[in-house]
């Protein structure tokens, strides 16, 4: 159970950090107004939002999808669980410091493989765009855009990264790691 639970905890984390670090610079990104210049029709307004949104997804996921994608950007970086955030301390005070260090490692390093699993997902929700939303995010806050895709692709990027996730976490030793931090904190 306290697997599971876990997983649904980095699977959450992905998708947010995934959304979150794709969109946060986008007004300066498109450097458009909130209306179309003169001469410019509405429709060409928002495939060009479309287009800089693609542009942006594909360079999001080919930098969080690269080693240290996650773990050096401390915008999205994956820290530690927040059950394991009351033992952490005591966990590095006898010594087990890198064991903790290699556990927020593996599961960023988690992160980064399952990283480019998000491309197509976002890449969905900009195709289904209307121009009614285009307009809300060109309008809107400087979260918009990651509004928008938080909307449009929680729940498709839970759905997909719950196996990517589970292989990556196995792959990097993840759950391994888990177990014999909690065995740790509990004999403490």
């Amino acid at each position: 159970m306290r697997r599971i639970a876990f997983f649904l905890v980095l699977v959450l984390s992905l998708a947010g950090g995934i959304a979150g670090a794709q969109f946060p610079d986008l007004k300066e990104l498109l450097k458009a107004p909130a209306a179309p210049r003169a001469g410019m029709s509405n429709e060409r307004a928002a495939a060009g939002l479309k287009e800089a949104l693609q542009v942006g997804t594909a360079n999001a996921v080919k930098v969080t999808g690269m080693t240290d994608g996650y773990f050096m950007n401390e915008a999205i970086r994956i820290g530690m669980p927040d059950k394991l955030r009351s033992v952490e301390k005591g966990l590095r005070m006898v010594g087990y410091g890198p064991q903790v260090d290699e556990f927020v490692l593996s599961m960023n390093r988690a992160a980064e493989r399952a990283a480019p699993a998000a491309k197509d997902i976002f890449v969905g929700a900009i195709r289904e765009m209307t121009f009614d939303d285009a307009r809300r995010i060109l309008g809107g806050g400087d979260t918009a855009a990651t509004e928008y895709f938080r909307a449009k692709t929680s729940d498709r990027l839970k759905t997909a990264f719950r196996p990517v996730v589970e292989k990556s976490m196995k792959q990097s030793g993840v759950v391994q790691r888990y177990d014999d931090l909690i065995g740790r904190a509990g004999s403490l």
